[in-house]
């Protein structure tokens, strides 16, 4: 336990360093957006193109994997919305709690961190997990503030969702790199280095960019945001392990791998969601400052338990 966690610390260390930075004036929310758009274009994309490009598409089209880790994030984000309504939420305020509640933060942190601490050979399973996050839940959550605010879907809302994952680099960068894996050419030495280089940003960069974001968030709502941290470290996780090791008894690496991925802490692109739709931004942003501070103690927890699998 304690050496994964002195494995986990400088992961939240640099989290804490881009905290520190943007707090102190430092590192000024301009430069934290443009680092941000850096790692989001630039070395994430070259990191997932480069992953992508050495693994073959069997090793990411797992259709049991695929469908324990959709259906234990649909089982918590029904769950989420009916309490929500409970509470007598709008269909946009239940719609970005559940949102909140399976979103982590698989690009930034998740894919770098358990790239390290459960081998390489969890890289796969991650990529199916941004696969779902990026092309179910992000289209799922467009349509439903779209029904919220207009009463009905447009019919031209499927291309466009179609569209904006496409226009997504993460997502363009995956499917890039699978397709030159299908031709089963090794990547030239120039370019292989380019991608190895320009990835290796990837994860200092995104640390950094994570902290800083966090500087300007203010903690509101607290009995919400209190919930919603609960639910995406410990229900998320939870879940998730049920359906894994008992629902469809995958192996122990994939059971592994998807328990830590639902176990990061509510990504930042779903503040961007919320700020974009307005749907309760504040209440988004709360919840991810609080998840993040309190993964601190609660990753190493969930990493130690997989690590026995």
């Amino acid at each position: 336990m304690l050496t994964i966690f002195l494995e986990t610390l400088p992961f939240f260390a640099l989290i804490g360093l881009g905290l520190g930075a943007a707090r102190f004036g430092v590192f000024p929310p301009e430069a934290t957006a443009y680092l941000t758009k850096f790692v989001f274009y630039f070395a994430l994309s070259a990191l997932l193109f480069g992953f992508s490009a050495n693994l073959g598409l069997d090793e990411i089209w797992q259709p049991r994997v695929i469908a324990a880790y959709l259906l234990a994030c649909l089982t918590v984000y029904l769950a989420v919305m009916v309490i929500a309504f409970l509470r007598r939420a709008t269909l946009s305020a239940a719609t970005i709690e559940a949102q909140c509640a399976i979103i982590g933060n698989t690009g930034f942190m998740g894919l770098p961190m358990l790239a390290l601490l459960l081998g390489p050979q969890s890289v796969p399973y991650m990529l199916i997990i941004l696969s779902v996050d990026l092309v179910v839940f992000s289209s799922l959550f467009t349509m439903m503030i779209t029904l919220a605010r207009q009463g009905q879907i447009d019919r031209a809302l499927p291309l466009k969702l179609l569209g904006a994952v496409a226009r997504n680099p993460m997502v363009a960068a995956m499917v890039l790199g699978l397709t030159w894996a299908s031709t089963g050419i090794a990547l030239p030495a120039p370019v292989n280095d380019t991608l190895t280089l320009l990835g290796a940003a990837a994860t200092p960069g995104a640390l950094f960019a994570i902290g800083a974001s966090l500087a300007d968030k203010r903690v509101e709502r607290l009995g919400i945001v209190s919930w919603l941290t609960f639910v995406k470290l410990g229900l998320h996780p939870a879940v998730v392990a049920l359906f894994a090791l008992v629902v469809f008894r995958l192996d122990p690496q994939a059971s592994a791998v998807l328990i830590a991925g639902a176990a990061l802490p509510v990504a930042g692109n779903v503040f961007i969601l919320a700020q974009h739709f307005n749907a309760g931004p504040v209440r988004v942003s709360a919840t991810i400052l609080v998840s993040t501070l309190v993964s601190m103690a609660t990753i190493p927890l969930v990493v130690a338990w997989v690590s026995g699998f």
